[in-house]
């Protein structure tokens, strides 16, 4: 399975930079991801639900850390691309 697309929407709010969504294989599209600026790193947030305790779940995620790394580097290699671009008018 590969990650075939990636778009980001880079937001300035507190520790959220950007949200983002994956097309795997181009067929199949995950929204939600979150761009999260952790204590010594940014890092990418799966799409998550509140719990009825209040805790979140996420809703998918990797099985394997290897799927994991490449799909975090992906999204923050795109996430640093689009701050790069210039603003729209």
């Amino acid at each position: 399975m590969k990650i075939t697309e990636v778009r980001v929407s880079p937001r300035d709010d507190g520790k959220l930079k950007a949200f983002a969504s994956i097309t795997l294989d181009n067929c199949f599209v995950v929204r939600g991801l979150k761009i999260i600026e952790g204590q010594d790193r940014l890092f990418v947030a799966m799409p998550s639900r509140r719990r009825s305790d209040g805790t979140f779940q996420d809703v998918c995620h990797p099985i394997t850390n290897q799927f994991r790394s490449d799909l975090e580097q992906l999204v923050l290699n795109e996430y640093t691309r689009s701050l790069e671009l210039p603003a729209p008018e």
